[in-house]
């Protein structure tokens, strides 16, 4: 979310701005993180103003004033105004689950802030607070021959096929995520590793296996061709317009590709091609959980857990293999 694109958003209260940056300079969060709270403290700031019938109620929501927001409004915040917006970001907004639980988080994380930094509140409304249930769903995810196949039915005679195959190659073999992915520079690259910053701005080196690496070199002579301007020749995929590829044009690509593979049925993306990396490492390399975790780049192991399922058949073996299988009486 690029919050320049959202000027009906600002300007926001101090309290806020200094939140912001104490989150960015301090805290070391991302500018996806940063956007994703002021948005939500936002429309949360926004909800309490119509909430205490604070504006009149005919203004549009989106241009609700929450600029003159001050010390003593943030102090009369309770658990049961934050339970409100919650059950209206749920109702009026069809909030799910997920993203109840980030808006939930940021509310914590923003009466913290206020509470032991800025101290301007004595009791954090959010001290009880509970976020909301999320049902755990195994991943979704291509099995080893529709990977196979995917990248076999590629047309050679695409004009960015040497790049869209390495896109593929990397999301499949590596499990990075989009947003790493798109920020790939080719001065990280050293022989069989990659360098990327990820989530939280947390640099982490991913091995390249020969599957990534012939790709790599596949496509560099191509790209080589191009007329790259200097400020983009470090980024390693660029678009047709010769600059850095970005997120939406990987997200179509991806889509464009599968389609054409006759894989339709579970609107694959690429954050489902990382799950087909990790449950392919998981279920044919015998990784284990933490190294999994370490190749994911995630912060906790139980994030990773969700790549321990296995499907029917895997359960049906285990049963049939018991040493007590062939006993009757």
């Amino acid at each position: 979310m690029n919050s320049e694109n959202n000027t009906y958003f600002d300007p926001y209260p101090q309290r806020v701005m200094d939140f912001l940056n104490y989150s960015s300079t301090i805290r070391g969060k991302s500018d996806s993180t940063i956007d994703a709270y002021r948005y939500d403290l936002g429309l949360f700031l926004r909800f309490l103003k119509r909430y205490r019938h604070q504006v009149p109620a005919d203004i549009p929501f989106e241009n609700i004033d929450i600029s003159g927001i001050d010390d003593d409004f943030l102090r009369l915040v309770s658990l049961s105004d934050i339970y409100a917006f919650l059950s209206f970001a749920d109702k009026k907004r069809m909030n799910s689950a997920y993203a109840r639980a980030r808006k939930t988080a940021c509310i914590k994380t923003f009466f913290k802030y206020l509470n032991l930094k800025a101290r301007i509140v004595d009791k954090d409304p959010t001290a009880e607070l509970e976020s909301p249930k999320i049902k755990k769903r195994n991943p979704v995810y291509l099995t080893l021959d529709q990977s196979r196949a995917l990248l076999r039915s590629m047309d050679k005679e695409n004009i960015n096929y040497h790049r869209d195959y390495c896109i593929l190659t990397l999301f499949l073999n590596c499990g990075m995520r989009l947003s790493e992915l798109v920020n790939i520079r080719i001065s990280k690259i050293r022989n069989d590793t990659l360098t990327v910053i990820g989530k939280g701005n947390k640099e982490r080196v991913i091995y390249l296996n020969q599957a990534c690496i012939s790709s790599i070199n596949q496509y560099l002579p191509v790209r080589e061709k191009k007329q790259i301007p200097d400020d983009n020749k470090d980024y390693l995929f660029i678009s047709t317009h010769l600059r850095p590829i970005n997120k939406r044009t990987v997200e179509v690509l991806v889509k464009k590709h599968i389609s054409a593979a006759g894989l339709y049925d579970n609107h694959y993306t690429p954050h489902k091609l990382r799950h087909t990396a990790a449950t392919l490492m998981y279920k044919h390399g015998k990784v284990d959980i933490r190294s999994l975790q370490l190749i994911l780049g995630h912060e906790n192991v139980s994030t990773t857990q969700i790549y321990t399922h296995v499907d029917n058949e895997d359960l049906r073996e285990a049963v049939n293999l018991n040493p007590l299988a062939d006993e009757n009486v």
